[in-house]
């Protein structure tokens, strides 16, 4: 017997707004046209903060789809990893929307503990830039 898991994934259009479309979970191949990886950033919707950026192959979006928490493909180890698994800080997903061109994915999330292997909440805490700063 076949069976084909059917989940909700959102993707906005500049155009058509946000729309809800149901994908099936063995069919991502959109998602990777341009490349084998495809950029994947994760936000935590309690905190609204941006945590961090890994990358996610068509294997690791379907693990993440299946599983309801984030899987990734390391560039540098050469190998899938589960956000938090050794750590505890795992990534539940929330939502995940694919942005207009289907090349990169935000990745909603409630994160547990913090998301950046240095211990930071973010992995977003070196500012190179901030106007209010400038404008003093």
């Amino acid at each position: 017997m076949s069976w084909t898991k059917k989940l909700t994934i959102y993707v906005s259009s500049a155009h058509k707004g946000v729309k809800m479309i149901k994908i099936d979970i063995n069919d991502l191949d959109k998602f990777f046209v341009k490349g084998e990886l495809i950029p994947a950033i994760c936000y935590e919707v309690n905190t609204k903060t941006v945590l961090m950026l890994a990358y996610m192959n068509k294997e690791s979006l379907k693990k993440t789809l299946e599983t309801g928490y984030t899987w990734f493909w390391s560039r540098s180890r050469q190998e899938y990893w589960n956000k938090g698994a050794t750590s505890g800080h795992v990534q539940k997903v929330i939502s995940i929307y694919g942005d207009c061109d289907n090349d990169t994915l935000l990745v909603n999330v409630e994160q547990t503990g913090v998301a950046c292997h240095t211990g930071s909440y973010s992995c977003f805490f070196n500012e190179l830039y901030n106007t209010e700063e400038n404008e003093k």
